[in-house]
Parts: C-alpha cells; structure tokens; sequence
C-alpha cells in the first residue's frame, strides 16, 4: 500500500485545530479520526477501507470543519492546479537506472542555473533533458533548477509556491522530474533544486486551514513567517525537513538551494539550518552520495558554511552576492542603490582575497555595519558560490535587461574569466554562456485580476530605491512578459555569440585541467589593481590572472606560457604581457 509522505497511511494528515476531517477520494467520502498516541497528536486517519487497494492517481482531498475540499499539504501531484484535489503519486514505482552515480563535490564544480519554463520553447522537464548534452559540452556540473513546486498559473518564476512536494504539473508532473534526474546522472551531470521554505505564495495556499504552519503578523518580505519556532511548530519544522528529505532521497537530487535563508525567523537554540545540514549528512552517510546544501543569504555570516562541531550549520555553501556586486560594478559603471559601496578595483581584490567585502564594514545601502569576516581555517573559498549574472540580478532589474544590453565582447568575457578563475564556486544563468539577446524578466500568470493587479504594482514600488524608471517595468502578467523571456537557442551558433560559448568551453576546461584554480585555500591568492589604468591581476600559485578593464592597451612584466586569452591580439613575448582594451588572460609563470 502506498505510504503517505510523512512516513504514516496514505491519506494521513495533520489538522491539528480542525475539529472535523473528512477525506474526499476517488468520489467517495470517508469520515476520519484522530490519532490517540501523543506522538501522533493532531494527525487524522482514513477508515481501513479508504486506503484499501489505493494506487495512483486517485484524486483526493480533505473537508476541513465543513470547508473545502482542500488539496493535501503533501501532495505529490496536482493535475488541476493548486485549488483542485490532489493526485495519488507513488515515487517507489520509477525504476531508477542511476545505480552506477557516485555524486559530485562542489569543489571544483561549474553550477548552471536554468527556469525551466524558460529554457527551452517546449518549457518542459522532457524538453529539458534534451539539453543535457549541450550542458555537458559546455563544463557543466550541475544543474541548479529554479522552484519546480506546485504554484497558482501556468508559468511563474516558481517562488510563488504553495504545495512544496508536488511537481509542477506543466513542467510534466512528478514522473518527469524522475525522468529528468536519472537523465542527468546518465550525463555525469549533478542537479540542486531551488527550494522555498520562508514564505508561500499569494494564491492556493491553504495550509492555515489545517494547522499552524504560518506566525500572522510576524511578516517577510514577502508575508507571514512560517512557524519555526511557535506553538505546533515541531510538524511544521517535520513538514519542512521531511520535503527536503523526499528530494534528496525520492527525487535522487544531489543538492539543494535554500532561498533566502535570512528570512527563516527561528529564535530556537538548534537553528533549523543546522537540522538542514545534520538531515544531509545523514543522508549522504546511507547513500554514499554527496548531498550538497548551498543557502542563498544576504547577511554575510560566515557562520552558514562552519562545520558544526564549531558551533556553525554545517551547509556546504553560501551564495555570495558581494563578488557579483564588485564586477559588476567595475563592468558596467553602475553604482545606483544597493551597488554604490563597490566602486573600486579595492572592493574586488578584498572580495577576492578574502570572500566578504562586507565583513563588518559599513554598508550605506543598509545604513549599518554589516556582515563578518570568514576563518580561513573554518572554510574553504569553494563554498562561496559567486556569479556574473544570476535570476535575481537580471530579473529584479526594472526591464529585466542582461549583461549583453549594455556590455561589449570585451567586457563580458573579462567578466567570464573572473567568475571562472575565481577561488570561489562559479555559477552560470542559464544563456549567460552565449550572450543571450533575449532578457529575463519577472512574469505571473495569477488567474486572479485583483492579485495581477497587486503583483504588478508592487514591482513598480520595488524599485524605487535603484532610481529605475517605473514606466518601462512590463506587466508580470502580460503574456508577452513571458515569453520575451525565452532563450534563443539558434543565437549560440551566431558572431559574438559562438564566440563567447567558446571562451566559456575553454574556462571550464582550463579550471579542470588546472589544479591551481581549484585548490588553495582562503590566503592563497593575492590580488594587484591599479584603479587608475583599471586593470586587475590575481595570483593563484603559479597562476597568473590579468584583467584589462580599461579602454587603452595594457603592458604588464610577466614570464611565462599563455594558457588562454580573449582577445587574439593578446600577446606574451619572453617578459611582457600586452593587453587590448577590454581583455583577460590566463598566464603559467615561471
């Protein structure tokens, strides 16, 4: 017989301020009772014969005191969306052919970071998959998959979710994502899921019926806190943990991104973060496969990526977004809002040397001193995952414009080598290898009109403080929002395009093939800068990294052997370096 999710019967589920439940399944009601043992307190059961030869796709749901019926907070499967019942989905039925996968290290590992709904015309996990071998091509690693849960629409950036274990059923449902994990792993190619635990969307979510997942009145960014740390918060901390445990081990999924971390208010003594980073480990021990968490914060603690027994969470990396401020920065000359403390080569040496530029530094933006520096004995630079481009910073612009709006060749591949030959853990978004065209833009399909009509003001009101023209931020709900924000595929064999997907080819080959851009810890590389000429270089052991970002040609005294360059007029004679404007190079000195 199937199991429900939480390791009890199919049907199981916890109500705990309902003083009715009933279950609706297969077109039939049941009337359910509550579990007698303190251990099982606040969960309701089905009758033996509600659960009596139940397979897939029997669709159910729960009347919860005479209201609903409601979809099932675990729900695996939602054919008609999050208002409608859910669906019977046993994930034991697929027959895993991933056997021979041993998993991989972030360590020397390239993440590209794709939406689903995005990447490819079709927008499927199918369509999906018929891309891996491209991303293998490219040096890809892993694949990092924006949300894929259950949320209001047909297409969304997925942090509107509702229903954290169901599959959304336009990307193909739970089956798919199976498909696409075992397609991956045949491909040599890790995937991290994207995973939202500090906030639900605006439309669909229904758990505030069943018990107390959410502290009203104790908000976000984006509404009520989950209960982590309240009355009846052991389920909800359960529900949560549980979820992250079905992908890792019922989806095979190598990793997860937790999004936001700062916004998981939870005055606990054991942070659950540090419960994420026990669960992984104990996971990781049973499979013999790496499970690698990676937290999304903006609170510069370094505290994310300390093993525990030195009293840190024990995650294995963080993003940081004080490398993507600093180049770019220096590339694009911007400096509104949020950017204005990194304008100088100083604030990208010191972020390169050694992680953090705020580490207990002033922040303007934030009008406070902000963050903490890192403890090169406590973590490797490995587990601050950094990158040019990424959702948030191209998606939360006014237009949604990339990089390639406004920056030369030159200039993006400068951009490129800093990424990839930085001490840290490169990520790509998804086109950001080719110099995609085409922008990425916030985009809903709410089939509310008043809730369309919120979201789309509130996107104008976010970007108030950037100084961005509130007239050209599009419509999330218009259609056309959408689709702009597909990728072009047949660009990546055209000019500049081609050319680009090539340098990116060489820089993930080149870190393979070259220990020093890997290994070395925080202390290990040495960083010169010249604001004035606005040029770069990075020691990494025998390595040398030289970045010209100004417009004039730069000479710089190096002996050595050319491992790479992205202009063709670089050249290396016995004691010199010469540099076009707007270039990089790769040296071996000796």
């Amino acid at each position: 017989m199937l199991k429900h999710a939480a390791g009890k019967n199919l049907f199981d589920v916890w109500a705990p301020n309902a003083k009715t439940v009933r279950l609706v399944a297969g077109g039939h009601e049941y009337v359910m009772e509550q579990y007698d043992d303190a251990a099982a307190q606040g969960w309701w059961r089905a009758p033996a014969d509600a659960t009596a030869g139940k397979a897939d796709g029997v669709p159910y749901g729960y009347l919860v005191d005479g209201e609903g019926p409601f979809p099932d907070p675990r729900s695996r499967r939602q054919p008609e969306g999050v208002h409608g019942l859910s669906s019977t989905f046993d994930p034991s039925v697929h027959e895993w052919k991933d056997a021979g996968w041993k998993g991989r290290s972030l360590k020397g590992s390239v993440i590209y970071e794709l939406h689903l709904g995005t990447f490819t015309p079709e927008g499927t996990l199918d369509a999906a998959a018929g891309k891996l071998d491209y991303l293998v091509d490219l040096g890809i690693d892993f694949i990092e998959l924006l949300p894929v849960n259950g949320f209001n629409g047909v297409h969304n950036w997925g942090y509107d979710g509702v229903l954290w274990y169901a599959v959304h059923e336009p990307y193909g449902g739970p089956a798919a994502y199976q498909r696409f994990v075992d397609a991956a792993h045949a491909a040599g190619l890790g995937v991290i899921q994207d995973v939202v635990y500090n906030h639900l969307g605006p439309s669909g979510n229904y758990l505030p019926k069943f018990g107390p997942y959410l502290k009203s009145g104790e908000g976000n960014t984006w509404g009520d806190s989950v209960n982590l740390d309240g009355p009846g918060s052991d389920d909800v901390r359960r529900y949560i943990l549980e979820n992250a445990a079905m992908w890792l081990r019922d989806y095979h999924v190598d990793g997860l991104r937790l999004d936001a971390v700062h916004a998981l208010r939870d005055e606990r003594a054991v942070h659950i973060l540090e419960d994420f980073g026990a669960l992984a480990d104990q996971i990781e021990s049973g499979t013999g496969i790496p499970k690698t968490l990676i937290a999304e914060s903006d609170l510069n603690n370094p505290r994310l990526i300390y093993p525990r027994k030195d009293n840190g969470y024990g995650l294995e990396g963080q993003w940081s977004d004080d490398f993507h401020h600093a180049v770019h920065v220096n590339l694009s000359g911007e400096t509104t809002g949020y950017y204005s403390d990194f304008e100088s080569l100083s604030v990208l040496a010191k972020v390169l040397e050694h992680g953090f530029f705020h580490d207990g530094s002033y922040s303007s933006f934030r009008g406070r001193h902000h963050g903490r520096s890192i403890r090169h004995d406590l973590a490797h630079p490995s587990a601050l995952v950094v990158c040019l481009q990424n959702h948030d910073q191209i998606g939360n612009r006014a237009i949604g414009d990339r990089l390639t709006a406004t920056l030369s060749y030159g200039k993006l591949a400068v951009g490129a080598v800093l990424t990839m030959t930085s001490p840290f853990t490169p990520m790509l978004f998804m086109g950001e290898e080719f110099g995609a065209s085409t922008p990425w833009q916030f985009f809903t399909s709410h089939p509310e009109p008043e809730l369309g009509k919120a979201t789309a003001e509130g996107r104008i009101k976010e970007f108030e403080r950037m100084g961005w023209d509130p007239a050209v931020v599009p419509d999330p709900q218009d259609p056309g929002t959408f689709q702009r924000s597909k990728l072009k595929w047949e660009e990546a064999s055209e000019g500049d395009h081609a050319r680009l997907l090539q340098l990116y080819k060489d820089l993930a080959q080149l870190r393979r093939n070259t220990p020093e851009l890997v290994d070395g810890g925080f202390g290990d590389t040495s960083v010169e800068f010249d604001d004035e000429e606005h040029w770069l270089q990075m020691s990494r052991g025998n390595v040398r990294v030289v970045c010209n970002l100004g417009d004039e040609a730069l000479a710089a005294p190096l002996k050595g052997s050319l491992l790479l360059a992205t202009d063709p007029e670089a050249a290396l004679d016995e004691e010199t370096l010469t540099l076009p404007g707007a270039s990089a190079a790769v040296v071996r000195v000796y």
